[in-house]
């Protein structure tokens, strides 16, 4: 029996130890106000205010230094009253004033120990131990048999309104926490908060677990108490608040019914919706009405699950609901007005983020199409963004609208089966089937793009010059809805080969998108600066324009125009200087490039045709590489820039394919494919690399530009990568015993090696001093190279005939033959190095004469016999002699130069 009374005793001890610490903070208060007035400078009557408590002692307070001053929104919105009353638990701190810090040290620095016992500690444990009592004092009562149910939820009803009540009468007589930092220890708010949760658990039990009450009943004293709750909580803080939401969403949890309605279900959410915002929007509390439009908007979400009837009434009920109390409640005031405190409006979020969901659900949802789901999602989404348009701090619901429509075109674009021409066969995309109520999507399309196209461009032509961002996210989705569910309905019910109805529609879009730009640019602050907004809406075009030329054109006419139409941004620049012209060129060029990277015979294999040069292929390429080219000569007058440099890449780099392509395609017979190419072949794309880099460095010289530049740095490099990986290596006809030709000179000899030998040196001489010293010696070296190995290859061919696999062996002249050859060239790149005055090439003539030496002194002396092996040494050692007679003789002048005297200075 001691044991059962321990709780209780526990309680009236905690209840002493509360009441004596409320008189010592009470004493302490009227101390610390003592101090202030004592420390605080006179001053006329009028010049103070005099501050009172329910009814305590007045504290004179010097007019604007004592006084905490009120945040910007509570001011404007609770009034000078508001202070007090709000100042509930967990609620954050009002600011001190100077005067008060100054008075009290405990109350500047953080709170000590005794004081953390005495009052946070002490309110929180016994706000536990009043639970842990009740629940013991019910749990004995059941135990012993003492009441029946009835009696027992009586007074579990009693103990919670008594809980109520206490913390109203504690409020009531004044209470407040003296102690800066202690507004967890709120005693009021606590007692308040355990009489919510003891009345809730009450009405939960008589109507789920006892029966004693119908769902009606206790669905209305659940949600009775949970607004009480929420109103209590303008007295007792935001936490209280908190509570009263969280109980009031669970209701109809807790509640269940053999006949539920959802008219009575979302109408009780739109009251719990309605208070919960306008005491928040009293208060300022953000979490608080962003807590009631999450809830309300999750219970709309889990409503709309596949698998139940769906009442669309109600779901639009619900949103209007959502958005009213959004609009009219707490985004109230005038249309530009943001809350202190955030960049973010996490109500306006809230809001968004579950009504966007609702409207996709809606709108893709097959099993509402025949009760109209698309029309009511298309309806939710331009209320959406009405209201976006009349409270700018809703702008996530302009955002949350024009992504949930992207979402839901794009993915029914992306629906069914579409079949993709790529080099080398067809490749078959299949996904989803395209649900039946398709048709549906149509006219809520077109009702939504016009409505974004409308507000987006109206609306950022009117706030540009004050809001230059909001008005280039109005722009934005102003510009992507109308494209992207254009292109959703061209896919779903147009003509994928050739649709001039879509075709228009883009055409006209387009006109619009750069009217709206123009306009908007007219109205900026500093009028035609081409900002954000502008730059958004001239994008918008240029992305209907390239749908206009795949809607209408066959795919030869699509990738000319489109490679042509970089050259009518760049046009447009001797107009407007806007600073997304020349990207807009450069977003052409990527088309191209995509188009080209998919399908690279332009107008696919079987009807490229067999015709050298003037095919499908010239034009293709051509075109493009000639609009990119202007394209980058005009950015280069006007705006220059990244662009222009992105565009003089773009225009040699199409130079090239085109060259590239027209040799692939003649060398194989028209037929462009995936099979490895020859040397003749790979021998002109090297030709092809160098001459590109010698253009580029003769471009550059004349126009500097760092693309030049690096261009033909990597025209240079990927040269001589060709050369060591093809020509020597992988097709080296050596390895590969392909024919080279029965013509004794004009052979593939002479277009592998000596071609690109010729024209490596010729651009090694021309690069120097204008490129880096490595790039000439890399091409010198390469140019070097290649004729050494030309040289060798003709004296095997010489032998051998037109094949030289190295399996069919050698015989001794010939052998001897390479040793004279490698050394009579080493010593004619030895005369051609000192008189080009050229350390690399000298170098190579000492690498080729030492190749030799070594061949001499272990081939040649295992190999050869007899006069051949004789000559063979005679030979070599001449050549030595002659080299180094020659060597002695250049220093030995170099010398007597050097130690002749200087002439004297004339006077």
């Amino acid at each position: 029996m001691l044991q059962e009374l321990v709780p209780i005793i526990a309680i009236v001890v905690l209840f002493v130890l509360v009441l004596r610490q409320q008189g010592r903070l009470a004493l302490l208060e009227r101390e610390i106000g003592a101090l202030r007035e004592m420390l605080l400078p006179r001053e006329p009557l009028g010049g103070r205010e005099t501050a009172s408590v329910a009814g305590r002692r007045v504290v004179p307070v010097v007019a604007g230094a004592a006084k905490a001053p009120a945040e910007p929104e509570a001011a404007a919105v609770q009034g000078p009253e508001a202070g007090a009353a709000a100042a509930g638990p967990w609620s954050p701190p009002a600011p001190s004033a100077p005067a008060s810090e100054a008075a009290s040290p405990r109350q500047r620095g953080r709170p000590d120990i005794e004081t953390a016992l005495g009052t946070r500690w002490a309110v929180w444990v016994g706000g536990i131990a009043l639970a842990l009592g009740g629940l013991f004092l019910v749990r004995y009562s059941i135990e012993a048999g003492m009441f029946g149910p009835g009696v027992r939820l009586g007074m579990a009803a009693l103990f919670g309104l008594v809980l109520a009540a206490g913390g109203e009468f504690i409020r009531r007589t004044g209470f407040r926490v003296p102690i800066e930092g202690l507004t967890g220890a709120y005693v009021p708010g606590i007692l308040t908060a355990a009489g919510s949760f003891t009345l809730f658990g009450t009405v939960y039990a008589a109507h789920g677990v006892y029966g004693f009450i119908g769902p009606g009943l206790a669905f209305a004293l659940l949600g009775a108490i949970g607004i009480g709750t929420i109103a209590l909580a303008l007295a007792h803080g935001q936490a209280l608040a908190g509570i009263g939401l969280l109980g009031s969403m669970a209701t109809p949890i807790l509640v269940s019914s053999q006949s539920p309605s959802a008219w009575a279900l979302f109408g009780y959410l739109a009251i719990v919706l309605v208070a919960n915002t306008a005491i928040a929007r009293l208060r300022g509390w953000v979490l608080v009405a962003a807590g009631g439009f999450a809830g309300v908007g999750l219970w709309q979400v889990l409503y709309l699950i596949p698998g139940q009837p769906v009442d669309l009434a109600v779901v639009t009920f619900i949103d209007m609901a959502i958005l009213a109390a959004l609009a009219v409640l707490w985004l109230r005031g005038r249309p530009g007005d943001v809350l202190p405190g955030s960049a973010t409006d996490w109500p306006s979020t809230a809001a968004a983020v579950f009504m966007s969901a609702a409207a996709m659900r809606l709108l893709l949802g097959p099993d509402l199409q025949p009760a109209g789901g698309a029309t009511c999602g298309a309806a939710i989404i331009v209320a959406m963004l009405l209201v976006a348009l009349y409270r700018r701090p809703a702008a996530p619901l302009l955002h949350a609208a024009g992504a949930a429509t992207v979402l839901v075109y794009a993915g029914a674009a992306s629906t069914g089966t579409v079949l993709l021409g790529v080099p080398g066969g067809e490749v078959i995309l299949d996904s989803e089937p395209v649900f039946a109520a398709a048709a549906t999507l149509r006219p809520a399309g077109t009702v939504l793009a016009l409505a974004f196209l409308m507000a987006g461009l109206r609306h950022g032509s009117r706030i540009v010059a004050t809001a230059p961002l909001h008005a280039a996210a109005w722009v934005g989705w102003g510009a992507l809805v109308p494209l992207v569910v254009l292109f959703s309905l061209w896919v779903l019910f147009g003509n994928l080969d050739i649709d001039i109805f879509h075709a228009l529609l883009a055409l006209l879009l387009a006109a619009i998108l750069i009217a709206a730009a123009e306009r908007v640019a007219l109205n900026e602050r500093t009028p035609r600066a081409g900002g954000p907004a502008v730059s958004l809406g001239l994008a918008g075009a240029g992305i209907a324009s390239m749908l206009m030329l795949h809607m209408a054109f066959g795919s030869l006419w699509t990738t000319v125009l489109a490679g042509a139409a970089a050259a009518v941004p760049a046009l447009a620049t001797r107009l407007r200087r806007y600073p997304v012209l020349g990207w807009l060129a450069l977003g052409a060029a990527l088309v191209v490039a995509c188009r080209v990277s998919l399908d690279p015979t332009i107008v696919g294999a079987d009807r490229l045709g067999r015709t050298p040069v003037f095919n499908a292929l010239l034009p293709g390429y051509g075109i493009p590489a000639l609009a990119f080219g202007f394209a980058a000569w005009q950015l280069a007058r006007t705006t220059d820039g990244r662009p222009r440099l992105a565009m003089e890449a773009s225009a040699a780099l199409f130079s090239l394919l085109a060259l590239a392509m027209l040799v692939r395609h003649a060398m194989h017979g028209g037929v462009i494919d995936d099979a490895l190419p020859t040397l003749a072949e790979q021998a002109i794309y090297t030709l092809l690399a160098i001459g590109a880099g010698a253009i580029l460095v003769a471009i550059d010289t004349r126009s500097p530009s760092a693309v030049l530049r690096i261009g033909s740095l990597a025209a240079g490099v990927l040269s001589t990568a060709f050369v060591v990986g093809q020509h020597f290596v992988f097709l080296n006809p050596l390895l590969t015993d392909e024919a080279t030709g029965r013509v004794p000179v004009f052979n593939l000899l002479f277009l592998a090696y000596l071609l690109p030998a010729l024209a490596a040196g010729a651009l090694a001489l021309y690069a120097r001093g204008k490129r880096p010293q490595w790039y000439s010696a890399m091409l010198g070296l390469l140019g070097s190279a290649l004729f050494f190995a030309y040289a060798t290859l003709s004296v095997r061919r010489l032998f051998q005939g037109e094949h030289l696999a190295h399996w069919a062996g050698m015989g001794q002249f010939e052998t001897w033959s390479y040793s004279a050859l490698w050394l009579g060239m080493g010593v004619g790149l030895l005369v051609a190095g000192l008189r080009i005055r050229s350390q690399v090439v000298r170098v190579a003539s000492a690498v080729l004469i030492a190749v030799a030496v070594a061949k001499v002194f272990i081939f040649d002396m295992s190999e050869l016999e007899g006069v051949l092996r004789a000559l063979s040494f005679i030979g070599l050692g001449a050549v030595l002699i002659g080299i180094g007679l020659f060597y002695q003789r250049l220093l030995g002048r170099d010398v007597r130069a050097d130690a002749m005297p200087a002439p004297p200075a004339s006077a």
